[in-house]
């Protein structure tokens, strides 16, 4: 049964278009839609995080992975499924990215490390509460850690 679902913002970013890696200095800025009132942030800005769910919409359909392929299409990693990687190939093409709050303007919220481009919708936002995350140590293979090497640095 599919679900329709509005954004109930946009990502206004110096990034146009998408790439791997480097998103260390990134600073974004989150427009609600006008359909939703400043409001729905009061008390944001309490959180030192937030998690933001958003559409990878230049995806096109005809890239979407619905199977296993090589993350970033690199032979040298191995072949897993859709699921087990990050990538924005995927069937429902939903990003999800726990960014710094920087601030709280009003209907903007500004912050640091979001990973997605200029004019992204955004689905919702979520603040990061310690109880919801991993009660215990998370593990990953070695192939992900080279992966992520430089996705969080400074460009040079």
């Amino acid at each position: 049964m599919p679900y329709l679902v509005e954004p109930i913002g946009f990502i206004n970013a110096t990034r146009k278009s998408p790439e791997d890696d480097y998103w260390g200095e990134e600073v974004a800025e989150i427009s609600l839609a006008e359909s939703i009132d400043a409001s729905a942030l009061a008390g944001l800005e309490a959180f030192s995080h937030i998690e933001v769910l958003f559409v990878f919409d230049q995806v096109p359909e005809t890239r979407i992975v619905t199977g296993a392929r090589h993350p970033r299409n690199n032979e040298a990693w191995p072949k897993v499924g859709i699921f087990a990687q990050r990538a924005k190939n995927r069937p429902n093409r939903i990003g999800s990215t726990i960014c710094r709050l920087l601030s709280v303007q009003g209907s903007k919220v500004i912050v640091r490390e979001l990973d997605a481009i200029d004019g992204t919708p955004v689905l919702d936002i979520k603040p990061v509460i310690r109880e919801f995350l991993p009660r215990e140590a998370t593990t990953q293979p070695d192939w992900a850690t080279e992966l992520m090497s430089d996705y969080w640095s400074k460009r040079s």
